[in-house]
């Protein structure tokens, strides 16, 4: 049976969805792993979203948080807010505390993802504060270290992500990823993918 590895995340405005776009390419490249990706629901209102001038969100599923430990693996995204993650993912995470009560997320191998507005946003910050999620579930937190190469050591452009995972930075929201961060992106789907297949093959 495919492990199953589930790209969970929010988008504002589309950068932290490229992304995971990405992430689920790199994800299929490994054989014998199925990905999904999932959004979290919208807390905000349509009226505060349009006076934000957010675009209507796609049509990928909202996710459940009871439909978390169908997975075999997970890499969470979202946008920073103030160096943390948004508070639409925060409010999902919130709601898995009977997840948490029974451990049912313990031992799944997990990754994290990111957008910010600038440089000094939060690249890694937001995925360090995140990483206490993990810990409250035992899940296992799997980085990307400096795997990626020489695509870690860019200097020449501006290049969001960090060994914590991929990342963008969204600017004024007119920037998309660039084709370096949809390489690492890709990279870190099939990083964790790999792993989630080696677990639960030795499960």
């Amino acid at each position: 049976m495919a492990a199953k590895l589930y790209i969970v995340y929010y988008s504002m405005y589309g950068h932290v969805e490229k992304l995971a776009e990405e992430i689920k390419k790199g994800a299929e490249s490994v054989v014998g792993v199925e990905a999904k990706q999932w959004q979290v629901s919208e807390t905000l209102s349509d009226e505060v979203l349009g006076k934000m001038s957010a675009p209507p969100k796609s049509d990928v599923p909202i996710i459940t948080p009871g439909e978390l430990a169908e997975a075999d693996g997970l890499i969470f995204g979202f946008p920073t807010r103030f160096g943390m993650m948004s508070a639409q993912f925060k409010a999902f995470m919130d709601a898995t505390g009977s997840l948490w009560r029974t451990q049912a997320l313990a031992g799944k191998p997990a990754g994290i993802f990111y957008s910010t507005g600038s440089q000094g946003g939060g690249q890694e910050t937001t995925a360090l504060t995140a990483i206490t999620q993990l810990v409250h579930h035992g899940m296992i937190f799997v980085p990307i270290g400096y795997t990626f190469g020489a695509g870690m050591f860019e200097m020449e452009q501006v290049k969001g992500g960090s060994p914590y995972g991929a990342g963008t930075f969204a600017g004024d929201g007119s920037r998309q990823p660039s084709e370096l961060e949809l390489k690492q992106a890709f990279h870190q789907g099939k990083c964790v993918a790999t792993i989630a297949k080696k677990l639960k093959k030795s499960a």
